[in-house]
């Protein structure tokens, strides 16, 4: 999973989970047959997947591409932040007109309200960025697994910010996963494709994406939990903070001597990967929506591990058993955590009595 998906799962997840509803999606929707249903499951399922496995790729294209050979990873974050940003102002206007997509809230840009997002703002600036060079620095292949440890920052934080404890079998399902992240980082040295740097980027973006959570939690209230302005804002913000690090980092400099920049083949390639930074955040409600907040995680883990198996096939890689065992150390691990977090969560939906004491488990 790329900028967007690391962004917006975060966001709609606790959103829709706190019981909101997709501004986008038609509201009192009676039940539909058993057979209809499925297959609009089917169908977002595949939505999902098609979407956030094609956003990897294009990303990779653009942020390590020998063909391309541009060195600018802010710039590529910035302009999908830009679009996305532009797609919720261009949505509501829309709306406002009288567009199909009616449901949608108009936005109205308030200082005031941009100052109180800013320090989200700048958490996701470092989850956005930190992904996208684990991502230009490691291979799609080893991607999963470079970004691995946000389910163990999650207790982490859990524990030292918000003073909850966790099952031993859910710590135990965390082990699985450190141990699949460190033996993948070992056969990754053994093969000579090791990035140091990409190690240190995914560990980063772990940690942002853990915290991100915990902010968003912390910032919706100012938007009137509302995802849309959120995402809106937090974009904006996001564009004006690219500025002064793009600059620091001399990437206006890199741009300026592009020998591509005037291609409209390159800009055609960056407004497709923008519209797919915003459109994951979509489909990933729809998934959601239509499923449950345990089944978008199942379904976000063998989504990884497709994801896995078709970077090894298209870049025609060859890799060592215990590299692909660490692979399957670290999705059987996340798998096993999501499982015991949705057993415990059904035997708090039973007892009452443990609600008050177990209700914000899954806050993070």
């Amino acid at each position: 999973m790329s900028r967007a998906q690391l962004t917006r799962t975060g966001l709609l997840r606790m959103a829709l989970g706190g019981g909101a509803a997709d501004p986008l999606l038609p509201a009192g929707e009676r039940r539909a047959p058993f057979v209809l249903r499925a297959l609009r499951i089917g169908l977002v399922v595949c939505l999902y997947w098609f979407t956030s496995i094609t956003m990897v790729f294009l990303n990779k294209y653009l942020l390590d591409s020998p063909s391309l050979r541009l060195d600018a990873p802010l710039f590529v974050t910035f302009f999908q932040c830009a679009m996305t940003a532009a797609l919720c102002a261009g949505l509501s206007l829309g709306a406002a007109c009288g567009a199909r997509c009616a449901g949608l809230p108009a936005l109205r840009l308030d200082l005031k309200v941009s100052r109180s997002v800013l320090p989200l703002s700048i958490v996701f600036i470092g989850m956005v960025t930190s992904n996208n060079l684990c991502l230009k620095h490691v291979g799609v292949a080893f991607y999963n697994v470079g970004r691995s440890l946000t389910t163990v920052f999650n207790v982490l934080l859990s524990y030292l910010l918000l003073k909850q404890t966790t099952s031993l079998y859910a710590l135990l399902a965390c082990g699985v996963i450190i141990g699949g992240f460190w033996l993948g980082v070992d056969q990754e040295g053994a093969e000579g494709t090791l990035s140091w740097a990409g190690i240190f980027f995914g560990i980063l973006a772990s940690l942002c994406v853990s915290l991100n959570a915990i902010y968003t939690k912390k910032v919706l209230p100012v938007v009137d939990g509302s995802i849309w302005h959120l995402t809106f804002y937090n974009n904006l913000n996001a564009c004006v903070l690219f500025f002064p690090l793009m600059v620091m980092l001399g990437e206006f400099h890199t741009l300026y001597h592009f020998d591509k920049l005037g291609n409209p083949t390159f800009w055609g390639m960056m407004t497709l990967g923008g519209v797919f930074g915003f459109a994951i955040g979509y489909v990933t409600g729809l998934q959601i929506k239509f499923t449950s907040p345990l089944t978008h995680n199942v379904s976000g883990t063998a989504k990884a591990c497709a994801q896995t198996v078709l970077a090894v096939i298209y870049f025609e890689e060859t890799k060592s058993f215990l590299w692909w065992t660490s692979n399957l150390m670290v999705l059987g691990g996340s798998f096993a955590y999501t499982w015991v977090k949705g057993l415990e969560m059904r035997k708090v939906e039973e007892d009452p009595n443990l609600k008050s004491s177990e209700k914000n488990e899954t806050g993070v």
